[in-house]
């Protein structure tokens, strides 16, 4: 019997950081046996990664996967473009509105559901610097604001 709980493998980070996320979609993926031990390990990075639509398909490129040290026979390529499994339907959702301007679709996390790995992607639009820099302000004013709090509830 599967459980509910999700286990994430890895989160892109600086993807949310660059990006705007319009939209997100929850996919397969394919990955060999090895690959597959390998992500459950903790052994993935989507840094620098991102997902191309070719020929009506997804291919999710530049995702670093380490080879598994147990499986001698297999010689992988750690950043091979990897196929990335949706319907019909939302496929065409993305080839639609990727093609608009500024568009990109960025992997956001790797995890664990009902015992087959998904990657969470994101429909995004890149952020300006001066978005980046509001975006910083406002994360550091919300940690003095908690860190005062945090204090003032101490000192009674």
């Amino acid at each position: 019997m599967y459980t509910n709980i999700v286990k994430q493998y890895a989160e892109n980070k600086k993807g949310r950081f660059n990006y705007e996320i319009l939209e997100e979609f929850e996919a397969g993926i394919i990955l060999s046996g090895p690959e597959v031990k390998s992500v459950r390990m903790g052994q993935i990075s989507l840094k620098e990664s991102f997902a191309t639509i070719s020929r009506g398909e997804i291919w999710l490129t530049n995702a670093h996967i380490s080879p598994y040290k147990q499986a001698s026979d297999q010689d992988q390529e750690p950043t091979r473009p990897r196929k990335l499994l949706l319907s019909k339907a939302e496929i065409e959702k993305l080839i639609g509105k990727s093609q608009a301007e500024g568009m990109t679709l960025i992997p956001l996390r790797v995890y664990d559901k009902h015992g087959k790995i998904k990657i969470g992607i994101g429909l995004a639009k890149g952020k300006k610097k001066y978005d980046k820099r509001e975006q910083i302000k406002k994360r550091d004013l919300n940690r003095e604001i908690s860190r005062d709090l945090k204090d003032n509830t101490r000192s009674r």
